[in-house]
């Protein structure tokens, strides 16, 4: 199972309730999508999620599992893979390298091993590479696997880093503003490789994402936070005119607006 749920989720910086009760149920298998304005606490969500951040209050549950305080690298075993905001690739590695750091959980040499050739491992080195360079042509970067990652293109390199977080076999896939500086011809580029990766893998996929053309023709659920308070969750049609909603991105006056009109 791959059903991700959160249960009266809240962490607190000091004073600050980042995140403030949030339970919701991502389905199994869909795109669903976290919303709301800036300081909302969506990566302050995600980061409980992923084991960056231990909840002060509240259960998240994989597969019906808790993963509250466990590690984060036991949690990308579980099956919970993650991109960021800010893209965090080897930049001075190879295209190919830095998608077989992504496996270094599942191989028996460690990653270390596999970095550093030592003896003994070339098959399961050569076995690595030939899944790496798999996942590249999946994502369409095939033809950089020998180029530096940080000499990518900017829409390239978010697309290598899904192919390490896809690297590391998850059933759970967290993207966090996948689309964030890329161009349209990109972006539509990128909605395509989401929807493949969902339909062909079968895999939970949850976004954080500010381009709402994106998360209404992408997702299939949404979660509204608003000052870490969940404020909405529906299917695309329900958030696109829920009045909370408009007045948390647009203000009140929006609210009057899209009644009178």
């Amino acid at each position: 199972m791959s059903e991700l749920k959160v249960s009266k989720l809240i962490k607190r910086f000091g004073g600050l309730v980042a995140v403030n009760g949030v339970d919701f149920t991502f389905p199994e298998g869909k795109i669903s999508a976290v919303i709301g304005p800036n300081g909302a606490g969506k990566t302050t969500f995600f980061n409980m999620i992923t084991g960056i951040y231990i909840p002060d209050e509240g259960e998240i549950e994989l597969g019906g599992k808790s993963i509250v305080k466990v590690k984060p690298h036991k949690i990308t075993e579980l099956g919970v893979a993650r991109t960021f905001q800010n893209i965090r690739l080897f930049g001075s590695m190879t295209v190919l390298e830095n998608v077989m750091v992504g496996m270094h959980i599942h191989l028996k040499a460690g990653l270390f091993g596999t970095l550093l050739r030592l003896p003994g491992i070339r098959q399961e080195e050569e076995d690595s590479a030939a899944e790496a360079y798999r996942l590249l042509e999946y994502v369409g970067l095939a033809a950089y696997l020998n180029e530096e990652a940080g000499s990518l293109p900017y829409g390239a390199q978010r697309r290598l880093e899904i192919a390490r977080a896809l690297a590391t076999r998850p059933r759970v896939l967290l993207l966090d503003e996948p689309a964030a500086g890329m161009n349209p011809r990109e972006t539509a580029q990128l909605i395509e490789l989401i929807k493949q990766i969902q339909r062909e893998m079968g895999i939970t996929v949850v976004l954080i994402e500010h381009d709402m053309k994106l998360v209404m023709e992408l997702s299939e659920y949404i979660l509204v936070l608003d000052y870490g308070t969940k404020i909405a969750e529906g299917v695309p049609e329900e958030i696109r005119s829920n009045p909370r909603v408009i007045e948390a991105y647009l203000g009140k006056s929006a609210v009057r607006q899209e009644v009178m009109s």
